[in-house]
């Protein structure tokens, strides 16, 4: 799930390694949108946020959070967005969150009592939001896989993917 302004190796890295991983993987962007990631490069979607009526979002079993700090500053103002990030979890999904995308964690409730990366930057936020900022390559917390930087892209796809039992 992204939008305009992401950082493009956040979006593009996590879709080649769980395509290599044999997953179906879909782009949702609002309004199917196709958009340009910071870089310039185009991220054509596959489908409109919201992704499907609440409920339908069991077809996926990972939900990849790409940042890009303009790009989370949209999307965390949509309720649509937010509400589909904490439906996801309840349903048992695999969050990967990466760099900015942790604000979104933020505003779906997601950060408080748990042990959560994300860019530098933002430390004070995820701690204010109850969460305990680590600086790591990734980190893991209950089915949330956040990572501070695309830097560490490689071992936070492999930590995503071990949580699905397919640790490729």
């Amino acid at each position: 799930m992204t939008g305009k302004l992401a950082t493009d190796q956040e979006v593009f890295y996590p879709l080649y390694r769980l395509d290599e991983a044999g997953y179906k993987v879909d782009i949702a962007v609002r309004g199917n949108e196709t958009v340009f990631g910071e870089k310039g490069i185009k991220i054509v979607p596959t489908m409109d946020i919201p992704i499907h009526q609440a409920g339908e979002h069991q077809n996926w079993s990972i939900l990849i959070l790409p940042g890009g700090a303009k790009c989370m500053e949209y999307m965390r103002q949509d309720k649509e967005v937010i509400q589909y990030i904490k439906d996801f979890h309840a349903s048992g999904g695999i969050i990967g969150s990466i760099c900015h995308a942790a604000q979104l964690l933020i505003s779906a409730g997601l950060v408080k009592d748990r042990f959560i990366s994300g860019y530098y930057s933002i430390k004070d936020d995820i701690n204010n939001a109850g969460g305990k900022y680590m600086d790591l390559p990734y980190v893991v917390n209950d089915r949330i896989v956040s990572s501070p930087h695309y830097k560490y892209s490689g071992p936070w796809m492999a930590a995503v993917l071990q949580q699905t039992g397919n640790g490729k």
